[in-house]
This record gives C-alpha cells, structure tokens and sequence, in this order.
C-alpha cells in the first residue's frame, strides 16, 4: 500500500483525547477487523512509538506523517497487502 497522503482508509480511529493505554488498546483491537487492502487511519495527539514494535510483531506495516502542530495521522495496514 502506498505511502500516499491521499490513501482512504477503510477505518478512521480518532485517539487524540484518550488518555494512556487507551489508544494502543483502542488501535489493537480494531486492527482484526482491517480485510483485504483496507487500511486503519489513526489521529493521534503523539506518535506512538511503542505501538510500532507490537504492529511489525503482528505482522503490519504503518505510514506515519505529523499533521501540523497538533497531532500525527498514522495509516496502518497488513504487510503484505503493500
């Protein structure tokens, strides 16, 4: 899948005002739902780091972009549908 900054995403999860673990618990849990080339478009208000390592474990592969100021945009979809 493309690193492109226009990619849809087939799922939009908005974390930013959750606070700690939410977010990871949130993104982990939507992520079994992903079919086929569909992406997970998560809005975050930090870049989550630790997420990563958990995301490449699982077997998926991640785009992150810092979206001005305020909060990064990460796309999250399976490796292998890249």
């Amino acid at each position: 899948m493309p690193a492109d900054e226009t990619m849809d995403a087939s799922i939009d999860l908005d974390v930013r005002l959750l606070p700690p673990p939410e977010p990871m618990e949130r993104v982990l849990d939507v992520l079994p739902e992903l079919r086929g080339g569909g992406a997970l478009r998560m809005i975050h208000h930090r870049e989550p780091f630790p997420l990563y390592g958990i995301l490449a474990q699982r077997g998926y592969a991640w785009h992150t972009r810092r979206m001005g100021e305020a909060h990064f945009e990460i796309l999250i979809w399976h490796a292998g549908m890249g």
